[in-house]
């Protein structure tokens, strides 16, 4: 690969990277403005999906109506505070949008600084093309002349050495003042977070918050009895309830098949009476009545090889049976309520069998402080045995991994860390092909007649150049998480608070490496397979350092895109929107209809990701040449990402209040981790001048931020994962304990009442969702079918499909 500093010298002939940024900017502008116009046009005629959350979720009813004028929305939606925010969406929300704040602020100081300071000074000392003195010019051109492959390093040396280096100070200085103040900023919104944490937990005493997780548990303590004697024994507190998970597998999967049976009777139910409204037949009180189980019971054995076929508006459905794979047309209705009949049998005998214990218990203590107490303390003197943990909350416990032996989770963790190795290698091959159209030079070698068209078509080479790889990279940052996701999912955790951390790792080290570290050094031409072998340690890290500031261009047009043209598209649910009709045709049922008026669910395992990659961007160019561009990019990434995902988190989209917060710690590691990448940046770029006291005096601040990092982690990790005993005892004192254990069941109960404006009978379930039990367990099933003619009243008889 050639160097990208030859087309520094091409700029001197009219051909500017300004053009792909005015492209990019321009074609942003236009998708943002088609996506924001469309949202403030359909938002107060699609309330059901705009406003989902504000309709359907209890927790939201307190934020203010927002007018249904065109732009009206935007400042009720702005001035909505803080406290309204954590009441209504509660913590992981605060958290997520405090980091968009505190992103706001750095960005915002080091932009006044960069445009004041930094940009003067590389005005005033460019070391670039825009002043070349005349007795210069000779030098500069023999360098120029040289065949691309050979331009080395000690040739942009030379140049550099050209101009007065004493400006290289700012370097460090800024670099300084930046890690500075970053470094404040973390400590004081984590501070104010950790403030509101603990008075927001602290004042609850729920089931959840007195609830340990007990996991290792050896075989012969497998009982509840000795559980409770064994935790009671330790003299930290009393015990109120123990629940051991079993081995309900059985269970699950019938209950598994039963759900899906019980659409296959549904669909076909609504079919058969769909075929007898066409005729102007409506069916009898009879066959819409409700069944029960009981009613189930007397629905016609198959298997008298008799067919059950009654009139042709009954839907049918082939079976095959034999040796010869011969095959007959039955009643399908009579076919699915006999499979769910014998379905029922099966699960009531299963609910009254004794399971194998597991490893795995959740113990319910008299007091929060008596949990808080055990699960920070060592339970038992072997290794991986009766480890005490924060319980999740009983709607957030994935309870098929309950009872998952530890070696097979242990099995399935490694499997995936190696899958994740291979999806790295993986990933850094297929970003090779990207990286190379960055550089024109290399189109030439590869494909001459593509590069010749691109150098007498500067449009078509801006797109090619620009447009296209953040467009490919885009994609690709959007459908990779789900991969991920999927992978966290399989790995056998036993909550979704777990598993959504899980997906943050993950997918912010696809985003961080594969694209951040292996695409800055694929797309540069520094790493030339021709020269790899014979150049020196310190050319190769000087090549190396140089590879950020040569792609300064392709990451701002990144962020424009990412925050100008896609964020309106997010607003606008525009993958939603396009699928609305599609999931429209294939709803069949009043559950199906149902379901699609259901909020979607705000995932910041796909979100969170992408936006500290590029915070760390903003940090690792906020001191170098032409800082001011990204900053201001990032500037409007952030403002219009803290607006958007306000809204979405209010008033459009269902989201689980799992962790806490927790994910504020995991965004302060890895801004840690930008720091020190700003700091070696600098160091090389000041190696690469001949700076080398400077460069050498970045060291201090590189120790400094690492040790910064080790400390703060040390001390304020166990703050955001605990809940301090005093804020507890402070609590209780002042009388403001409260109730507020989010009811899952109950809530999802509501919504789909709401949508189908019938009652159902769903007794027991407000029991099951406040206490620590497996529903498959106790949750009653009873079939909706009271709602089926309702259902064809609403859609009409002409409903396609």
């Amino acid at each position: 690969m050639i160097h990208l500093f030859d087309r520094d010298f091409r700029d001197l002939n009219g051909i500017t990277n300004a053009r792909d940024t005015y492209i990019q900017l321009t074609l942003s502008a236009v998708l943002g403005l088609v996506g924001f116009f469309s949202f403030c046009i359909l938002r107060p005629r699609w309330t059901g999906l705009y406003a989902a959350r504000k309709k359907q979720n209890d927790e939201a009813t307190s934020l203010p109506e927002l007018p249904n004028t065109l732009f009206g929305w935007i400042p009720t939606l702005w001035s909505i505070t803080p406290e309204q925010v954590l009441a209504s969406a509660g913590l992981d929300a605060y958290a997520f949008l405090a980091f968009f704040k505190m992103a706001i602020k750095f960005i915002v100081v080091t932009l006044f600084f960069s445009l004041i300071v930094i940009k003067p000074v590389h005005d005033q000392y460019p070391d670039d093309d825009k002043k070349i003195h005349k007795n210069e010019t000779s030098d500069i051109s023999l360098v120029y002349n040289k065949h691309p492959t050979t331009l080395e390093v000690s040739d942009r040396y030379k140049i550099a050495r050209m101009y007065d280096a004493d400006y290289l100070w700012m370097y460090l200085a800024f670099a300084y003042f930046f890690t500075g103040l970053a470094i404040y900023l973390m400590i004081v919104e984590t501070t104010s977070l950790i403030k509101i944490r603990q008075e927001y937990l602290g004042s609850q005493t729920t089931v959840t918050d007195r609830t340990i997780r007990l996991s290792g548990i050896p075989p012969d303590l497998r009982s509840e009895d000795k559980i409770q004697k064994f935790i009671e024994d330790l003299d930290i507190g009393n015990v109120e309830t123990v629940y051991l998970c079993c081995d309900w597998e059985r269970l699950d999967i019938r209950m598994k098949e039963r759900t899906h049976i019980l659409r296959k009777v549904e669909r076909a139910k609504v079919t058969h009476m769909r075929n007898k409204k066409r005729k102007g037949k409506y069916p009898d009180q009879a066959t819409s009545s409700h069944p029960g189980i009981s009613e189930l019971e007397e629905s016609p054995l198959i298997g008298n090889g008799q067919e059950s076929i009654k009139d042709d508006s009954r839907p049918t459905k082939r079976l095959w049976y034999g040796r010869w794979w011969r095959s007959k047309k039955i009643d399908a209705i009579d076919y699915y309520e006999e499979k769910l009949r014998r379905l029922d049998e099966e699960i009531r005998s299963l609910r009254q069998m004794e399971f194998e214990p597991a490893s795995i218990a959740f113990v319910t203590m008299d007091s929060v402080a008596t949990c808080q107490m055990a699960c920070q303390a060592v339970l038992d003197p072997s290794p991986m045995q009766l480890m005490a943990n924060k319980s999740p909350s009983p709607n957030d416990v994935i309870w098929k991994n309950t009872y998952l032996p530890r070696s097979t989770r242990m099995f399935r963790a490694w499997s995936i860390t190696f899958f994740m190795v291979f999806l790295t290698i993986f990933w850094s091959v297929v970003l090779v092909p990207i990286a190379g159209i960055l550089d024109l030079a290399t189109i030439h070698k590869i494909w001459p007649q593509l590069g010749d068209f691109l150098d007498n078509h500067k449009t078509a080479r801006s797109i090619v150049q620009t447009q296209l790889p953040t467009l490919i990279l885009s994609l690709l940052n959007v459908a990779v998480p789900y991969l991920y996701a999927w992978l966290s999912r399989r790995q056998g955790m036993t909550s979704q608070g777990d598993v959504e951390l899980s997906v943050i790792s993950k997918n912010f080290f696809f985003t961080f490496f594969n694209f951040f570290v292996i695409f800055t050094a694929l797309g540069t031409a520094s790493l030339s397979l021709d020269n790899i072998g014979n150049e020196s340690l310190r050319e190769t890290a000087n090549k190396l350092a140089l590879s950020i500031q040569d792609l300064r261009k392709f990451y701002v047009n990144y962020v424009i895109l990412q925050g100008v043209g896609l964020y309106p598209l997010r607003l606008l649910e525009f993958g939603s929107v396009a699928l609305y009709p599609v999931w429209m045709l294939m709803a069949k049922t009043p559950r199906e209809r149902a379901q699609l008026i259901q909020p979607p669910v705000f995932s910041y395992g796909f979100y969170l990701p992408q936006t500290i990659l590029i915070f760390m961007i903003c940090i690792v160019y906020s001191c170098l040449r032409a800082s001011w561009e990204v900053l201001f990019a990032g500037l409007a990434y952030f403002l219009m990402g803290y607006f958007c995902y306000k809204y979405q988190l209010l008033y459009a989209m269902d989201h689980r209040q799992a962790s806490t917060g927790k994910s504020w710690m995991m965004v302060c590691n890895r801004i840690a981790v930008g720091l020190v990448v700003m700091q070696i940046t600098i160091a090389g770029q000041l190696a690469l001048r001949g700076a080398v006291r400077r460069s050498v005096g970045m060291l201090p601040l590189m120790l400094a931020t690492i040790w910064f990092s080790h400390v703060f982690r040390k001390n304020y990790t166990p703050l955001m994962t605990f809940i301090a005993l005093k804020c507890i005892r402070k609590a209780e004192q002042i009388g403001t304990v409260e109730e507020r254990d989010h009811d899952s069941y109950d809530a999802a109960a509501r919504r789909y009442e709401s949508a189908t404006s019938e009652r159902s009978s769903l007794e027991g379930r407000s029991n099951v969702s406040k206490r620590f039990v497996n529903p498959n367990l106790v949750l009653p099933y009873v079939l909706p079918y009271n709602l089926i003619r309702r259902f064809l009243n609403d859609i009409g008889s002409n409903h396609p499909g």
